[in-house]
This record gives C-alpha cells, sequence and structure tokens, in this order.
C-alpha cells in the first residue's frame, strides 16, 4: 500500500507587497500551525519515506517548523521548483516519477499550494470518509493536511479516483 500525504503549506505574511509571491515567508500565524500539524502527522504515526517539497520559502518554512517537532532523524527531502504553482496533473507526474526511485518510498509528504494541492487530493480520493470528503470539498486551508492511501505498491499507477482519504486535518481541529 502506498500513501501520500498532502500539506499545504502554513499561513503566509502579505507584509511586504514588494516581495515576489515565491519569496514570501510565514506570518506568525503559520508559524504558530505548523508545528501542530507536525505533531500530529508524528502522532498518528504517518512519518514519511521521502518529502516532495516546493522550493517557495513558505513551504520550506513550513517544512522546517514541521520537522522541528519530529523526533528522531529527518527523512530525505527533495525540494523542488516543479510543484511550486503545479497543476494537478503535473503534481501526478511528479509522483509517478517515484516508481523508478530505489529504493520506493511507500510513504510520501508533498509540501505544496493551492489550487493545485486541493484539486490534486480532490482528483485522487474516489472513496473515504465521507464527512472528510465533505470538509476537504468545503475548503483546503493553509497547514490542513490530506491523507489518501492507494491500494498496491506503483507510484506510477497513482491516478484519478484511485485514492482513499483517510484523514483531513486542519490547524482549527487540533487548536
Amino acid at each position: 500500500m502506498l500513501t501520500l500525504l498532502l500539506l499545504r503549506h502554513a499561513k503566509s505574511s502579505w507584509d511586504d507587497p514588494a516581495l515576489a509571491d515565491y519569496d514570501r515567508p510565514l506570518a506568525k500565524r503559520g508559524q504558530k500551525a505548523a508545528p501542530r500539524m507536525g505533531a500530529e502527522i508524528e502522532a498518528l504515526g504517518l512519518r514519511p519515506d521521502l518529502i516532495l517539497c516546493s522550493s517557495a520559502l513558505r513551504t520550506r518554512e513550513t517544512l522546517d517548523l514541521v520537522l522541528e517537532s519530529w523526533s528522531g532523524a529527518a527523512p530525505p527531502v527533495d525540494y523542488d521548483e516543479a510543484i511550486y504553482m503545479a497543476s494537478p496533473t503535473e503534481l501526478i507526474a511528479e509522483l509517478r516519477k517515484l516508481a523508478a526511485a530505489s529504493p520506493m518510498p511507500h510513504r510520501v509528504m508533498m509540501v505544496g499550494h493551492n489550487p493545485g494541492l486541493e484539486e490534486l487530493a480532490g482528483l485522487l480520493s474516489g472513496a473515504g470518509d465521507p464527512s472528510a470528503r465533505e470538509l476537504m470539498a468545503q475548503k483546503f486551508p493553509t497547514c490542513a493536511l490530506a491523507v489518501v492511501t492507494f491500494e498496491g505498491d506503483d507510484w506510477a499507477a497513482v491516478g484519478p479516483g484511485k485514492g482513499t482519504l483517510t484523514h483531513f486535518i486542519t490547524p482549527a481541529r487540533l487548536a
């Protein structure tokens, strides 16, 4: 079985309008939410084998705070500009590349952006807890986490409707 954790970056700051979108840092609210989400990931036993993270500043800062909340060594991290503002189709292509990885990771976390991440979670989730699916369909807020599982062991087979949403967690539900 494969497990995909889709983590939207934490709340970012708009305080400096001169900054490019790519360079926006986290807001104070985001700095508080990311470690709480990291602790929840650890408490649920969902630490990934590999992390794919957008190279934008706010995703890197989110991930740093998540990793600080975990005990032990961090998993390998691939900072990838291709994830920045990617479409669901582009994100699926990134996941399918994992089929050639050696050793192949079975649990992967992707840290990215909306609208692509939210659309990807909805697109992949063909089944799962109805209340979690409804909550996710209403809104995928900053620092929210969707966990989608897939039968089999082949990332190349990941596609629309083939996953099961097992968790949808928002920072507000952790407060």
